[in-house]
């Protein structure tokens, strides 16, 4: 991994306070992280490590209760997500984030073409559906409704959906939590090409340690805080991981 490339977010101090009645559960604790542009990041972490929240604060999607956290676009213009309104956080997440999780979120009346076009409609440089489709080997599938495709390739229709606003970011929260093996490495190859052939830098967050080997940099994540942060010397492909 090559540290001279720019950051593109930077977290300080990041925490993130729940309060349950008279019950504080503190799901982050000051966390400092940097995600460089182009790279493909995996967070490990067991269940309630905090790995989700973190990643649901990157996308926009929470705010930090104390710690900042930055982000810096294409165009090289800083945002303060940590300071930010939620109309602010809106149009950062339209225009600079793709999200994909565990489960595929399609309109089970759409197409996978139809499913694509609801997010081109409103961005601000999309790319068409048949071509991000085509990106992830669905350019067969175009007018197939969710329930004539298989999990994989739903998933493979959210990824689609996610890229085809060409984001600088994509964050993928368990993408093969509900994949079998063999779908689950068609998946993570896809995100590979994504990173590969689009340059987004890719964060991936999952519980799978063998997941870890395919990315650039493998960030530690236990009770709230980083407990380790390791850069492969070497990216492994997609298709050779075994679990």
């Amino acid at each position: 991994m090559d540290n001279d490339r720019e950051v593109v977010f930077a977290t300080r101090g990041l925490t993130r306070l729940y309060r349950m009645g008279e019950v504080t559960i503190q799901a982050l604790q000051g966390v400092d992280l940097a995600l460089r542009r182009g790279e493909l990041l995996v967070m490990l972490g067991a269940s309630g490590s905090g790995k989700s929240t973190l990643l649901n604060i990157l996308g926009g999607l929470d705010s930090p209760s104390e710690g900042e956290v930055h982000y810096r676009d294409a165009a090289g213009r800083e945002h303060d997500l940590s300071r930010a309104s939620q109309r602010e956080l809106t149009r950062f997440r339209r225009h600079h984030v793709g999200f994909v999780f565990q489960f595929y979120n399609l309109i089970s009346s759409l197409t996978a073409r139809e499913n694509v076009a609801i997010v081109t409609e409103i961005s601000r440089n999309p790319m068409t559906p048949e071509a991000a489709l085509a990106l992830v080997g669905l350019e067969e599938r175009l007018d197939h409704f969710p329930s004539q495709l298989s999990g994989g390739e739903q998933q493979r229709v959210a990824i689609a959906r996610a890229v085809a606003k060409q984001p600088d970011v994509l964050l993928c929260d368990e993408p093969t939590g509900a994949l079998d093996f063999r779908t689950g490495i068609r998946v993570l190859e896809v995100l590979e090409r994504v990173n590969r052939e689009t340059g987004t830098t890719l964060a991936i967050i999952t519980h799978n340690e063998v997941i870890g080997e395919m990315a650039d940099r493998v960030v530690r994540l236990r009770d709230g805080r980083v407990d380790e942060i390791h850069a492969n010397a070497q990216r492994r492909p997609a298709h050779e991981l075994r679990w």
